[in-house]
């Protein structure tokens, strides 16, 4: 079991304790384009209890983490299991839960004007992740796979930018859900919010959480590999 201390980048405490994203995403600690930093310097940033941090987090069960335990994968592992647990789900979530969105916005919005704010976000973030994803699944996942299985110069001269790329947008995107979280109050409606008001922020928090974890796993575990193997 790993226990945690202040000098752990917060990007391998999730590494290896992934049910840590819980407690950093809770806490507005970006584990994932931010993820490059000391668990005291981003805890310092947020002006929380570094003690209190730590000991939370040491005091997850670890042996209680259950299902596949991506960073064990391979590279084409890894893109596969990105594609069915994040990709496509991503995919059908967009399509299910845009008429909510447009009808808490149009019938909320003259008075709540955040939720106005919240319609525009949420267009964006299926714009960018929607653009992203295209790009990954017909692009740049095949060039990985055909890299790491025979590396070359010239494939590697054309996956840098790439890379590079998808990078900046995975932080375009942590930027737009950290901005929802903020005009959301962490995702919390207020006391008399309707079903669809509770529906959509309940959805889009799952939305933040499941994102978060794809950017993580592709940035610090297959963007990392494919950058030591180039």
């Amino acid at each position: 079991m790993t226990t945690v201390n202040h000098g752990m980048w917060v990007r391998d405490i999730v590494n290896e304790i992934p049910k840590s994203a819980d407690i950093f995403r809770k806490n507005r600690i970006d584990y994932c384009c931010g993820g490059k930093i000391s668990l005291s310097e981003a805890v310092a940033a947020r002006g929380l209890d570094l003690e209190g941090l730590m000991g939370e987090i040491n005091a997850i069960e670890t042996r209680d983490e259950s299902g596949i335990q991506p960073k064990y994968l391979d590279e084409k592992g890894i893109i596969t299991f990105i594609q069915n647990r994040y990709h496509q789900e991503l995919l059908d979530e967009f399509q299910a839960l845009s008429p909510y969105v447009t009808k808490l916005a149009r019938k909320h919005g003259p008075n709540e004007p955040h939720l106005v704010r919240l319609q525009e976000l949420y267009k964006e973030l299926r714009s960018e992740m929607m653009t992203h994803t295209e790009e990954e699944d017909h692009v740049v996942f095949p060039m990985i796979i055909q890299y790491m299985e025979n590396p070359s110069s010239e494939i590697s001269d054309k996956l840098q930018p790439h890379v590079s790329e998808l990078e900046g947008e995975h932080e375009t995107v942590g930027n737009i859900l950290k901005e929802l979280r903020q005009i959301t109050s962490d995702f919390t409606p207020h006391s008399e919010a309707c079903g669809t008001y509770r529906l959509v922020y309940t959805r889009l928090e799952k939305i933040e959480k499941d994102t978060f974890d794809h950017v993580h796993l592709e940035n610090h575990v297959l963007f990392e590999r494919v950058r030591k193997a180039m």
